[in-house]
Order: structure tokens, then C-alpha cells, then sequence
């Protein structure tokens, strides 16, 4: 998360506040400028100051999300993310303009060549209305600089057939989704970037690790979280993570314009996901 004041300035001490919040709850690696860090609604500075402020605070690797719809803006944005110290760059799908796969694949091909960054591919339909294919993933995963993916389609099944087309040496296939965790995990995911991970960093942890040794187990425990993660992604999103998240006394601020606080009934709501979970 970007953490903000209630007048919609980035609030670096909490973002660095945050960072150790987190950390402390056993995350592997910490994302900046991704979706539910409200990227979009940061100016070009504000990303790199936030992954910057990132950078300095963790302790663990920083993956920084840099994609923009064009080639040249994202180019920069990863440029100035390696000058503040990120380790790889998440790089979502070019959207806003519809684009063909042959044209996709092009894209992160060039953009691979020319950074300094491991890459890895975003594709988050529900946000961009743009979806990777499978086939044009595996086609990237055998470039030297194309890392891994993020696959936030929301299903098994397209995560599957990724799973098939991506099965190369040192490719981490990460899940986007907080209720798929451990059956992601099941079909070979590396692991996850979640927003659930946000809000109960520990808990997602905990379904990683156990799934090592008691696949069953990490499943039950995952489906304890899929109504609380539902409320977070699609039914209140970013406010209402954030919201639930000071509950817990994260430092995660407040939402930026054109976010607003959720409503008395989405709190009431939230806070009875919460306290079943408590």
C-alpha cells in the first residue's frame, strides 16, 4: 500500500513504517507501485520517492512496479526505479489502447533488452481489460530478462495452462489472487503477490509455508481468508483494505482522490470479517 495523509499527500514515514510492519510479519519480498498501492494515482516523482523511501526501509528483495500503457514512459519509470534501489520491475500490460498478443510480446521483448531490471509480467484483466495469453508467456518466459509473472486473472484454470506454457528454469509464476493461494500452489506457483498479504502478511505466510509440508492443511487454512479477501479486492477494494488494515494497526493512511472512505455498512461489514478472524 501507499500510505496517505487524509489531504492526499504520500506519507513517507508511515510508507517507512510500513515497510517494517509488514516485514515483521514474515513477507518474502515487498511490492511498491503495484494496483493496490494506488500507482496510478502517483505522478512519476511520487513513484520513484515511494520506491526509493521502499528500497531504504526493507531488508527483504523490492520488486517496483513500472508499467505504464507506453513503451517510452515505462523505459523511465524502470530507469529511475533501479536508480532508487528496486531489485526487478513488475511491468503490467500496456492498456488504455487495444493491443494485439503479437504487439504484447514485442513490447516486454524490447523492454527487456533495454533495462537493467529482471522483468517481470503483470497481467491484471479486471484493472486493464487486457489479458496475457498463456502461449504469449511462455513465448517471453525464455528471454534472459523476463523473470517471472504475476497472473492476476482470478482463476485456476488460465493459471494452469500459464503454469504449462512457463515451466522454464528460474521463472516464478506468482498468483495474484488471495483466495487461490494454495491451489496455485498446488499447481506449481512460485508463490503470490496478494493484497491479502497487506492485511494479514502473517497469514499468508503461514498458508506458504504450510503448504510445503501439508498441502491439505494450507488449503483449509486459505479458505478461511477467501471471504475477508473478496471484501478487500472486489466488493470494497482499496479503501476498504486500507481501512481494515488500520484496524489492525497497520500504518496504511488513507485512499487518494478519487477514492473515497468506505461507508458506516462496508465498515460494519469489514469489521465482522475481521473479528472472526481475530
Amino acid at each position: 500500500m501507499t500510505p496517505f495523509e487524509e489531504n492526499g499527500d504520500v506519507d513517507y514515514d508511515r510508507l517507512t513504517a510500513l515497510v517494517g510492519w509488514v516485514e515483521d510479519r514474515d513477507v518474502d519480498f515487498i511490492v511498491p507501485c503495484g494496483s493496490n498501492s494506488e500507482a496510478e494515482l502517483l505522478t512519476a516523482a511520487e513513484r520513484a520517492r515511494v520506491i526509493e523511501t521502499v528500497a531504504d526501509a526493507a531488508t527483504v528483495p523490492v520488486l517496483a512496479g513500472t508499467g505504464h500503457p507506453g513503451l517510452q514512459e515505462t523505459l523511465e519509470a524502470t530507469a529511475a526505479a533501479a536508480d532508487a534501489g528496486a531489485d526487478a520491475a513488475l511491468v503490467v500490460t500496456p492498456f488504455y489502447f487495444q493491443h494485439g498478443q503479437d504487439a504484447l510480446a514485442a513490447y516486454y521483448r524490447e523492454l527487456a533488452d533495454r533495462v537493467d531490471l529482471p522483468v517481470y509480467l503483470y497481467s491484471v484483466p479486471a484493472y486493464t481489460d487486457v489479458t496475457l495469453a498463456p502461449e504469449t508467456a511462455g513465448e517471453l518466459a525464455t528471454h534472459p530478462n523476463v523473470a517471472g509473472m504475476k497472473d492476476s486473472a482470478g482463476a485456476l484454470g488460465p493459471f494452469i495452462r500459464t503454469q504449462r506454457q512457463t515451466a522454464v528454469e528460474e521463472f516464478d509464476l506468482l498468483i495474484g489472487s488471495g483466495s487461490l493461494l494454495a491451489q496455485a500452489l498446488d499447481v506449481g506457483a512460485t508463490g503470490g503477490i496478494l493484497a491479502l498479504a497487506n492485511l494479514y502478511p502473517e497469514h499468508a505466510a503461514e498458508i506458504y509455508d504450510r503448504h510445503g509440508e501439508d498441502p491439505d492443511a494450507a488449503r483449509e487454512r486459505n479458505a478461511e481468508f477467501v471471504d475477508v479477501n473478496t471484501a478487500i479486492t472486489a466488493t470494497y477494494g482499496v479503501p476498504g483494505l486500507k481501512w481494515a488494515m488500520r484496524e489492525r494497526g497497520a500504518p496504511a493512511g488513507y485512499p487518494r482522490s478519487p477514492h473515497v472512505e468506505p461507508t458506516a455498512e462496508a465498515k460494519t461489514h469489514l469489521g465482522a470479517l475481521l473479528e472472526e478472524l481475530a
